[in-house]
């Protein structure tokens, strides 16, 4: 468990927090929301790569992370949320240093990220620069791959790395 100067903690969650997870995806905005069993599942299976940040023992942050079966070396962060109340404090940046402070064996890290997600692209640069190596956009999922009838951008591929 971390804490910042601003008084929010971060923690690996449990299965207990996962509807409150669902809940703060639905008032982030900007990303796809999953079904509450999904987000249970993370937190109970994949805690040990999702990161959860509370103020005041709120939800106001949540990374979720998986590490790739074929690269262990690999950190897949599939997303990244930050409840209005408390963007602009770097607190996306620092559940990415808190879930690498844990994970020693991670050499990469890897997102796919919609071209018109700016604060996405920009945190992983901001990583890479602060890390000191190269963040690489390379193709990832084509709009075409969506279900027909929705609107959905492609995903490129981001990859930070090596750490």
């Amino acid at each position: 468990m971390t804490m910042m100067a601003s008084g929010i903690r971060m923690r690996r969650p449990t299965a207990g927090d996962g509807s409150r997870v669902w809940r703060l995806l639905r008032t982030a905005g900007g990303l796809d929301v999953n079904t509450p069993y999904s987000y249970i599942m993370l937190c109970d299976l994949f805690g040990d790569s999702c990161v959860l940040a509370e103020a005041e023992g709120e939800p106001v942050g949540f990374v979720s992370a998986l590490r790739l079966p074929e690269r262990n070396d690999t950190l897949f962060v599939w997303q990244v949320a930050v409840h209005p109340s408390a963007r602009g404090r770097g607190l996306a940046k620092a559940m990415l240093r808190e879930l690498l402070g844990r994970r020693t064996e991670i050499r990469y890290v890897e997102a796919t990220i919609s071209p018109s997600n700016g604060a996405s692209q920009a945190l992983f640069r901001s990583l890479a620069r602060e890390r000191g190596c190269v963040c690489r956009v390379t193709a990832g999922y084509a709009a075409e791959l969506f279900p027909k009838g929705q609107t959905h951008e492609e995903e490129e591929r981001y990859r930070v790395g090596p750490l």
